[in-house]
């Protein structure tokens, strides 16, 4: 049985997506621009990770739910709670207002408060992460970005060695979405930490794998029509495989949907990432990636290419020389 979703998808698109490419490329410009500005005036909301702050590990029989909620009651900040290792064990991150010499009255006065409010629940000692420690968890996160970046670029050179033009838009447009999933992030003041940097990479391979996916269509259909405008190939190209990338994202977003709405707060950063980074990608792969390539324009003279009737122009495979 198919899903009726899928099974009244038409068979055909007719869509003319280089038509609407420098509307596209004037809104992710604006977005692009927004983003900066956002970053440079409001910042991002910086979680225990990056800003600092004080981890403490407990075990109880009380839920993270309950846990979060009697943190936020105690007057702590950014409070964030995780289970590990045992059912009762769990982890727990915030921030104490005042300075570093009176952070442990200040944790020694929160786990007072938690004692009383959860009766046998039991602390180890607390770590605090410094400045020094979260500047460099942050330049740890930003280096792994820019490296998975880096060999993304490297693959798609090697997966598309006659072009350098498919390589620099498949970053482009990576970066693109990159620098938009951290502005909505910022946007909406959603915690980032390190698990938002493990977001951004998924976002990453993610997207790298929607612009390897369309170049290799666009690839097989400049072999084919060799005398075809390059923007009816792109059109071409993209109507072609509309349905498939409108199944993919949506059973990726899907997937990802009961996490997204019932995951409670701990999940929800990531989640939301990496939601919001699969439709940018799937966008960025029509509206930056290939309009890229349409400027650079491709070199079409492959003595190998097969010329098939297009709308109009008429003509026969090559023949190779014979020796």
């Amino acid at each position: 049985m198919q899903w009726p979703l899928i099974k009244n998808l038409p068979n055909e698109f007719h869509f003319r997506f280089t038509k609407y490419a420098p509307i596209a490329a004037i809104i992710s410009g604006l977005a692009i621009v927004a983003t900066i500005v956002l970053l440079f005036t409001q910042g991002l909301n910086l979680g225990t990770d990056f800003a600092g702050g004080y981890v403490l590990e407990a075990n109880t029989t009380a839920s993270t739910a309950q846990l979060r909620a009697r943190m936020s009651e105690f007057g702590v900040e950014d409070p964030s709670v995780q289970s590990f290792g045992g059912a009762q064990d769990v982890i727990m991150k915030f921030k104490l207002a005042g300075e570093e010499s009176a952070g442990a009255a200040g944790v020694a006065a929160f786990e007072a408060k938690l004692t009383a409010a959860f009766p046998g629940i039991t602390f180890k000692p607390y770590e605090f992460v410094g400045p020094k420690v979260s500047a460099e968890l942050l330049r740890s996160g930003l280096l792994a970005l820019a490296a998975a970046l880096i060999l993304m670029l490297v693959y798609i050179w090697i997966r598309f060695p006659s072009g350098l033009q498919f390589g620099s838009g498949a970053v482009i447009a990576v970066l693109h979405d990159v620098v938009l999933t951290i502005g909505i992030l910022a946007f909406l003041k959603i915690e980032f930490s390190m698990t938002s940097i493990a977001a951004l990479l998924t976002v990453i391979g993610y997207s790298m794998n929607e612009k390897v996916i369309t170049f290799d269509r666009l690839r097989e259909n400049l072999r084919k029509f060799k005398k075809t405008p390059l923007a009816d190939i792109i059109n071409l190209s993209e109507n072609e495989r509309l349905s498939r990338t409108i199944i993919t994202g949506s059973t990726a977003v899907l997937a990802l949907a009961g996490m997204l709405f019932l995951g409670g707060p701990a999940l929800f950063p990531l989640v939301f990432a990496m939601v919001f980074g699969i439709l940018i990608g799937t966008y960025s792969s029509i509206y930056v990636a290939l309009p890229i390539i349409l400027i650079w324009g491709i070199n079409r003279n492959d003595p190998d290419a097969e010329i098939i009737d297009m709308g109009g122009y008429k003509g026969s495979k090559k023949q190779k020389p014979t020796p």
